[in-house]
């Protein structure tokens, strides 16, 4: 499976929504990644495309030194693939080529495979957010990368 890492346009976004909403219980809207993508000058989108569609992305605000992971997935199709590493390994390359030195997010306390990508590329737990999210409640753990 050939797998291709691109700039997230606009015409890749029918393809997101259908990532986001298999991902996430409370999706970011069509809206949202289209402001992301057009008007937000701090925020780097990237899709990851397997025969012409997207099947993954990721996005990062970049804010000074610091990079802020604002989502990652990947199609439960293509899950299990390399596709999430190949996503976070652009992401962190794309940050030490601008003079990003750290890097953030928040992931829910019990999505265990995201953790486990996350730790495998060096972020640690520096603290939690309790009831995080708003449709359970759920704590978010914040992670750190501080050796980019």
């Amino acid at each position: 499976m050939e797998v291709e890492i691109v700039k997230m346009t606009e015409e890749l976004i029918d393809d997101i929504m259908i990532v986001e909403n298999l991902s996430f219980s409370v999706p970011w809207s069509r809206n949202a990644f289209l402001e992301e993508i057009k008007n937000n000058k701090f925020a780097v989108y990237i899709a990851a495309k397997v025969g012409g569609r997207a099947v993954g992305y990721a996005g990062m605000w970049k804010v000074l030194d610091e990079a802020h992971i604002t989502n990652i997935a990947v199609h439960p199709e293509f899950r299990n693939a390399g596709i999430g590493s190949l996503l976070m390994e652009t992401l962190i390359d794309m940050a030490k080529k601008e003079g990003i030195t750290s890097m953030t997010l928040e992931v829910r306390k019990g999505n265990i495979n995201a953790q486990r990508l996350y730790f495998k590329y060096g972020f640690t737990v520096e603290g939690i957010r309790k009831g995080y999210y708003s449709d359970n409640g759920e704590d978010a753990l914040i992670l750190w990368k501080n050796d980019l």
